[in-house]
């Protein structure tokens, strides 16, 4: 339907509005996963230097 659309009007603005909102909409989800990707690797980071704190120097 959008393809019609777009094909029977010669109007490039409006395929070029079309074309940013698809790619708005497909960069959303890599965004959301990259910040909870992000947000584990901080946690373990976290948790590793906690560890490292906690372990006897006198060995």
């Amino acid at each position: 339907m959008c393809r019609a659309a777009l094909e029977s009007e010669g109007n490039k603005t409006k395929v070029e509005a079309v074309n940013d909102g698809i790619v708005f909409l497909m960069a959303i989800p890599y965004l959301i996963v990259a910040a909870i990707g992000f947000a584990i690797y901080k946690m373990y980071y976290k948790k590793s230097i906690s560890k490292e704190e906690n372990l006897p120097t006198d060995l």
